[in-house]
C-alpha cells in the first residue's frame, strides 16, 4: 500500500504537495484551495486489485479539473468510481450536474472533461478502473457518467463490494481478477437500476455528442447554436429542444464549460497565462466580459485566482 499525507510537509508546502499526489496517484488533475488558509491536511492510501487502483481519500474543500489539456496528457481511458464516504462532491461531466452525498457513488470517465467542486472536510473511495473492465458490461445501460447512483437496491451491492474490497487483503492474481470482474457487473447493475431520469431521453445521446463537441471548441468566439446545429445538420429550434429535457440550456451549458475550463487554466502552476489570454482560449473577444461572468460565477475574480496560485507557487 502506497500512502501520501500532507502533513508530513511544512503547512506552507501542503497544497503544492497534495497537487503533486492527485496527479501522481491518479491522473492529471488541477486542483486549487477554495480557501486560503495556509494548511491543507489531507491523505491518499492507494494499493491495487488486478487492473484496479484503490484508493482512500480525506481532504478538505477545494475544486479539482480535468479539463481538455488534461484529458489529452491521460496515458488511458479510465473510469473512476468515486463512493462518497463524508462530506459531498459536487461533479460535472457532459454537462450532467450531480451532487454526491455519504452513500452515493459517481462514476467519472478520464477520456473526458469533468470538474469537482467539495465545499467541506470529504471523504471517499476511489477506483480507477480502465475502460476495457467495465465497457463490457454496460452494453444495453443507461450512460452512468455524471449521475449520482444511491446504495438502495441493488446500488447497496456495489457500494458494500467497494468498502469490502478496500478493506480486504488479496494476493492471489486468479481471485483479485474475479472480484474486478464482479466489481465492474456490480457496477453497471447498480446504474442500470438506478431510477430514470427526466433527462435520459431519446436524445440525450445527441445532447452528449453536442457537449464533447463544445468541450472540443471552447476558444472558437463563434461557438453558437446556429453554427453547432450546422454541424449536426439539426434545426436551431431541434438543439433548443435536445437540452429542453436537461436541467440546463445550451447557452448556459456552453458558458459553465467555458468558465471551468478558464478556472483550470489560470489555476495551473505550470502554466504562465494571463487573464486576456485564458478569455480568448475559453472562447471571450472581451477580457472584461469574461472578467464580469467569471465573477458572478465563481465569487471571485480571474485576478483573484491568479494571485492565489502565485501565492502557492512562490
Amino acid at each position: 500500500m502506497h500512502r501520501w499525507d500532507t502533513t508530513t510537509k511544512p503547512a506552507t508546502d501542503q497544497f503544492d504537495y497534495w497537487r503533486e499526489v492527485i496527479c501522481t496517484a491518479f491522473v492529471p488533475l488541477v486542483s486549487e484551495q477554495s480557501h486560503r488558509d495556509s494548511g491543507f491536511v489531507a491523505q491518499v492510501s492507494t494499493k491495487s486489485l488486478a487492473h484496479t487502483t484503490l484508493a482512500h481519500i480525506a481532504s478538505q474543500a477545494q475544486r479539482t479539473s480535468h479539463g481538455p489539456r488534461e484529458v489529452a496528457s491521460t496515458d488511458a481511458p479510465y473510469y473512476f468510481v468515486n463512493l462518497q464516504l463524508r462530506g459531498r462532491s459536487h461533479t460535472l461531466q457532459r454537462g450532467v450536474e450531480a451532487t454526491v452525498h455519504p452513500g452515493e457513488f459517481v462514476v467519472l470517465d478520464t477520456s473526458e472533461p469533468y470538474f469537482l467542486h467539495f465545499d467541506d472536510e470529504w471523504q471517499m473511495l476511489s477506483f480507477r478502473v480502465p475502460h476495457s473492465r467495465i465497457d463490457p458490461h454496460l452494453h444495453g445501460v443507461a450512460d452512468p457518467r455524471g449521475r449520482a447512483v444511491s446504495s438502495a437496491g441493488i446500488g447497496r451491492a456495489a457500494t458494500s463490494l467497494m468498502e469490502i474490497l478496500w478493506e480486504t487483503e488479496h494476493s492471489a492474481p486468479t481471485v483479485e481478477a474475479e472480484l474486478e470482474v464482479a466489481f465492474a457487473a456490480a457496477v453497471a447493475a447498480a446504474a442500470a437500476s438506478r431510477s430514470p431520469d427526466p433527462a435520459e431521453s431519446p436524445v440525450a445521446p445527441l445532447r452528449c455528442a453536442i457537449l464533447r463537441y463544445v468541450c472540443d471548441h471552447l476558444g472558437d468566439p463563434t461557438l453558437s447554436v446556429h453554427s453547432v446545429s450546422r454541424v449536426f445538420a439539426v434545426s436551431p429550434r431541434t438543439l433548443h429542444n435536445v437540452f429542453a429535457g436537461s436541467d440546463t440550456t445550451f447557452a448556459a451549458a456552453v458558458r459553465e464549460l467555458r468558465l471551468e475550463h478558464g478556472r483550470t487554466l489560470l489555476s495551473a502552476a505550470d502554466r504562465a497565462t494571463s487573464v486576456t489570454a485564458t478569455a480568448l482560449a475559453c472562447g471571450f473577444t472581451d477580457p472584461d466580459s469574461f472578467s464580469r461572468a467569471f465573477r458572478r460565477h465563481f465569487g471571485q475574480s480571474p485576478r483573484d485566482v491568479l494571485r492565489e496560485r502565485a501565492h502557492f507557487v512562490g
